[in-house]
């Protein structure tokens, strides 16, 4: 098992306590297009089939953003099995 799909256990297990790295490291297994110019509040995922997400830097990163997100790798491991 990688260290991202590790990571995404976690996080389906326990949305509380995940670093924006911990993210960008799944989505980057993912394929995931990362958007996180320099100077905003933000960070977007984007991906063309599975749309995007958007997560806010604040530490700690909020449940509610981290099951967003896994919701959106959700849609892109789907895509994989079909």
């Amino acid at each position: 098992m990688s260290n991202a799909n590790k990571i995404l256990a976690g996080m389906r297990k326990n949305p509380r306590n995940w670093r924006m790295e911990d993210l960008k490291v799944v989505a980057r297994f993912f394929g995931v297009d990362i958007d996180s110019q320099g100077g905003t509040s933000h960070v977007t995922f984007r991906h063309p089939k599975a749309g995007r997400t958007t997560v806010p830097r604040r530490i700690p990163i909020k449940p509610w953003y981290v099951r967003d997100f896994v919701e959106f790798i959700g849609r892109l491991e789907d895509l994989r099995h079909e």
